[in-house]
């Protein structure tokens, strides 16, 4: 039987695409101007809060500082002329405020300003925490005493705010704790070049400060707070999540209870993070008595909730390794736990490390776990002193400081809250910048 030559023409053109192809290549088409156009909206919308963060925040980068120059008058902080720091610290922060008046009121007569303020309404533009500041100065340099020295004083939080333009002369009209003739007394001393914007290194090293110096406030004792809880999650979550899933991943029997295990991994891991501080005040409060308020207490809390993040992280990382490298190891002769410990985990080492430094950035910006052990108190004591100081002492934490500024009614604890974020930002990009870089950088292929 003779083959006969396929000689049927196409319906259509090869070249030329029929009207089912072109539906698809449209439907494509706008599959993907949909996903380009999520993406910009998303990429939008980031910018417009980063952009909102930033310029609400920014200002508390910088603060209003007068400089003068103050006489130590000798008869009035040694009176006994013999540089005695016990003497010294007898004179409290009252003692250096007519220091403070007569050394602005000397300014204000050397420039020629003209005002009918009386001294002490001129010394009511600096904060109440101008003398503490001075005091300390001099408490550090006992044999500056009866000589003249030139200081940076901080000013008050109305003053700034005008400086920074958050506060007018039309806000101020039933506000006591500034007046109109102050504003002017502002305004020339900065024409003189006294009174300027500077960097607020205090706001990185500073503590919480009353609502009568918000001036003062810094983010520098909540941050080592912040730091000693890590600390503590670092030590704990670490260690037990990566045995914990090594153990399930590699020895456990798969039996109903090890699907037991992983199913709550997995629940405990969506659980609502306040549900961890209710278990903290219980358990570790409570029961243990450990003490209220201690970056301990919340670095523990932290770690049961960072917890099923690393386990399920470390999980994920030792399947990804193939199999045929454990099997090559087994027929080597390396026993079980030796192709697990020397071939499996080096190789999911990148993807474990990946997975704890997020979970510890995640644990970072927690709030609602330290609101119920007392982690929002106002602490405005000095940083701690050594690691033991750190972890059983009371503190605060950059999260809860952050929430604490947010509810307090002064506009400028309100700019701080801003910055606060910008720093806790920065900390976790960071952090996560970190994990990136570390995942390419130790990560084998295969």
């Amino acid at each position: 039987m003779t083959d006969m030559p396929n000689t049927a023409t196409p319906r259509h053109s090869l070249l030329k695409p029929d009207a089912r192809t072109v539906k698809r290549n449209r439907a494509e088409a706008r599959f993907k101007s949909y996903g380009i156009a999520a993406i910009a909206v998303g990429l939008l919308m980031l910018a417009i809060l980063l952009t909102t963060i930033i310029g609400r925040g920014a200002g508390a980068f910088q603060q209003t500082f007068l400089t003068l120059n103050v006489q130590l008058l000798e008869e009035k902080l040694d009176k006994n002329g013999n540089r005695n720091l016990d003497d010294i610290k007898k004179v409290s922060t009252f003692g250096y405020a007519p220091l403070m008046a007569a050394a602005l009121e000397a300014k204000v007569a050397e420039t020629g300003i003209t005002t009918d303020l009386k001294p002490k309404d001129m010394a009511g533009i600096l904060s109440k925490d101008a003398a503490a500041q001075l005091r300390d100065f001099v408490l550090d340099n006992p044999e500056l005493i009866g000589t003249a020295v030139e200081f940076e004083f901080l000013t008050n939080s109305r003053v700034d705010g005008y400086m920074k333009g958050r506060v007018t002369r039309e806000s101020i009209a039933n506000d006591k704790s500034i007046s109109a003739e102050q504003l002017d007394l502002v305004d020339a001393l900065v024409a003189d070049g006294a009174l300027e914007k500077r960097f607020n290194i205090d706001f990185i090293t500073g503590a919480d400060a009353s609502d009568a110096r918000p001036e003062a406030a810094g983010m520098g004792v909540s941050m080592l707070g912040s730091l000693f809880m890590m600390l503590v999650v670092l030590a704990l979550a670490l260690p037990i999540g990566v045995a914990a899933s090594i153990y399930l991943e590699e020895f456990a029997p798969k039996n109903l209870l090890t699907d037991i295990i992983e199913v709550n991994i997995s629940n405990l891991a969506a659980v609502p993070s306040i549900v961890f501080g209710i278990l903290g005040l219980a358990v570790f409060i409570n029961y243990m008595h450990l003490p209220n308020s201690a970056p301990l207490v919340g670095g523990l809390v932290l770690t049961l909730m960072t917890l099923p993040t690393i386990i399920i992280s470390t999980r994920a990382s030792l399947k990804s390794v193939p199999p045929s490298i454990r099997d090559a190891a087994l027929g080597v002769g390396a026993s079980k736990m030796q192709s697990v410990f020397h071939h499996v985990l080096p190789l999911a080492a990148p993807g474990i490390l990946t997975g704890t430094i997020i979970g510890l950035a995640q644990a970072l910006g927690e709030t609602a776990p330290l609101l119920l052990i007392g982690m929002v108190g106002f602490i405005a004591s000095n940083p701690p002193d050594g690691i033991a100081s750190g972890l059983m002492d009371p503190n605060s934490a950059m999260p809860a400081q952050i929430y604490e500024w947010a509810k307090r009614a002064d506009p400028a604890f309100y700019e701080r809250a801003w910055g606060g974020i910008i720093i806790l930002l920065v900390f976790l990009i960071t952090m996560n910048a970190i994990a990136v870089m570390l995942r390419r950088r130790f990560e084998r292929r295969w």
